[in-house]
C-alpha cells in the first residue's frame, strides 16, 4: 500500500516541493521517517499517531515507512504533520488518492487533530500558483496570508477530519478570498506620524530630502534631542509600497514568523531597530541553514542603528554588500542562499561618549568625538 502527497518546505525565502511517500507493509510495528528530517519532523510521527487515533481513525500496527523526497535536502519544521497524516490515511484507503497530486498540503497537527498555523505560507502559495496546482490546503490561521496570491484557490482546514472529508469530496470548502487592495490599504496604516513632532524643522527637512531620494542618513545630537523619535517616523513619509514590494517583504516576515494571526500582506514599510549588541549573523543573516537577518527584515523599509559607535566594527563592515547590491548572499558548504536587502540606513549617535560634548579631547578621540559636531544646535541630520 503506497500513497504520495505533495507538500513544501521553505529554503531561504523560497518554497521547495517535497513529495511525502507513505508505504505500509507487513512486519513488526514500526514508524520510520527518512529523507533528512530534522528533530521537529522526526517528532511528527508521535503527533500524527495521536491525532489519527483521537480523530476516530485506525492507526495500523504495521511497518510504516515514510520518505520525504528529494532525500538530499534537509526538511525542517512541523508543516509536514498534515500531509503525513493524509498520506497515511490514503495508503489505508481512507482518503481517495486520485486527486492528491493536484493539491499542496501544509499544517501542523495537535494531538486532538486540530490544524495549527505554520510559517512560510505565502512563499508556498506563490510556488503553487507558478506550478499549476488546483489548490492549497493550509491552516485556517494562514488562509488570509496565502490568499493574497491571486488565481490560487486557498482552502482553510480546521482539523484532520475536515481535510479528509474535503479530499474525499464529502465536504465543500469555499476558497478563502481577500480584497487585495483593501487589505493592503489597511495594512499600510501607521501608528505614528511625523506631523506629531513639534519643532526640529531642520531635521524634518533632512528627513524629507532623504525620503525623497532614498538617501542614507546619520543624526548627531545629545540625548533627548529626539533622534530616535524622528527616525521611527521616517518610514511613514516614504512612498506607499507597491503590491510587488509588499509580497517581497511579506515573504521575509512570513518565514521568520513575524506575521500576526490573519495578517497579510505587510503594507507598512518595515522599521527595524536592532540593539547594538547584535552579531554579524543577526544583522545580515546566517546559521547552519541560513535565515534572514535584520537587513532583510528591513527590506523596502528603514534599518535604524541607534548609538552607532557602540556597534562592533566587524558588524558594521558586513553592511557593505547589502548597501551596495541590495541583497545578501550567504554561502555554506551545502548551499548558497540570497536574501533581498534594499533598505534605507539611518543611524544616530551622540557627539561624544558622555553624550554632551563635555569630555576631554582624549576621551572624545577614543570614542565618537572625533566626528565634527556643533554643540549649539540640539541635533543635526545629514543625508549620506
Amino acid at each position: 500500500m503506497l500513497a504520495k502527497v505533495h507538500s513544501c518546505t521553505v529554503v531561504g525565502i523560497e518554497a521547495f516541493r517535497v513529495e511525502v511517500e507513505v508505504d505500509i507493509a507487513r512486519g513488526l510495528p514500526a514508524f520510520n521517517i527518512v529523507g533528512l528530517p530534522d528533530a521537529a519532523v522526526k517528532e511528527s510521527k508521535e503527533r500524527v499517531r495521536a491525532a489519527v487515533r483521537n480523530c476516530g481513525f485506525e492507526f495500523p500496527p504495521k511497518n510504516i515507512t515514510l520518505n520525504l523526497a528529494p532525500a538530499d535536502v534537509e526538511k525542517r519544521g512541523s508543516a509536514f504533520d498534515l500531509p503525513i497524516a493524509v498520506g497515511l490515511l490514503a495508503a489505508l484507503g481512507v482518503v481517495e488518492s486520485d486527486g492528491l497530486r493536484d493539491y499542496l498540503i501544509l499544517g501542523e497537527l495537535s494531538l486532538d487533530g486540530l490544524v495549527k498555523p505554520i510559517q512560510g505560507a505565502l512563499p508556498v502559495a506563490v510556488y503553487a500558483r507558478a506550478h499549476g496546482y488546483r489548490g492549497l490546503l493550509v491552516p485556517a490561521e494562514n488562509a488570509a496570508e496565502a490568499a493574497v496570491v491571486e488565481e490560487m484557490p486557498v482552502y482553510a482546514v480546521k482539523n484532520l477530519p475536515h481535510a479528509v472529508d474535503f479530499l474525499n469530496q464529502a465536504a465543500t470548502i469555499i476558497p478563502y478570498r481577500v480584497d487585495r487592495d483593501e487589505v493592503l490599504r489597511q495594512a499600510a496604516e501607521e501608528s505614528v506620524d511625523l506631523a506629531e513632532v513639534k519643532g526640529q524643522q531642520h531635521v524634518k527637512r533632512a528627513l524629507e530630502v532623504a525620503a525623497a531620494g532614498g538617501h542614507n542618513m546619520l543624526m548627531l545630537g545629545p540625548p533627548g534631542a529626539g533622534k530616535s523619535m524622528l527616525a521611527r517616523r521616517l518610514a511613514t513619509i516614504l512612498p506607499s509600497m507597491s503590491f510587488e514590494e509588499a509580497i517581497e517583504t511579506t515573504k521575509v516576515h512570513s518565514v521568520m514568523g513575524l506575521l500576526g494571526q490573519g495578517q497579510a500582506p505587510v503594507g507598512a514599510r518595515p522599521f527595524r531597530n536592532p540593539h547594538h549588541s547584535i552579531s554579524d549573523a543577526g544583522l545580515v543573516g546566517g546559521g547552519s541553514l541560513p535565515r534572514p537577518g535584520e537587513v532583510s527584515m528591513a527590506h523596502n523599509g528603514v534599518l535604524f542603528l541607534d548609538e552607532l559607535p557602540e556597534f562592533r566594527r566587524h558588524v558594521l563592515e558586513v553592511l557593505r554588500q547589502p548597501l551596495e547590491d541590495g541583497k545578501v548572499t550567504i554561502s555554506r558548504s551545502k548551499l548558497s542562499l540570497t536574501f533581498p536587502a534594499r533598505f534605507m540606513l539611518t543611524a544616530a549617535m551622540n557627539p561624544c561618549p558622555c553624550g554632551y560634548l563635555t569630555c576631554g579631547n582624549a576621551s572624545r578621540r577614543r570614542g565618537s568625538g572625533s566626528l565634527p559636531a556643533s554643540p549649539r544646535t540640539p541635533s543635526t541630520a545629514t543625508p549620506t
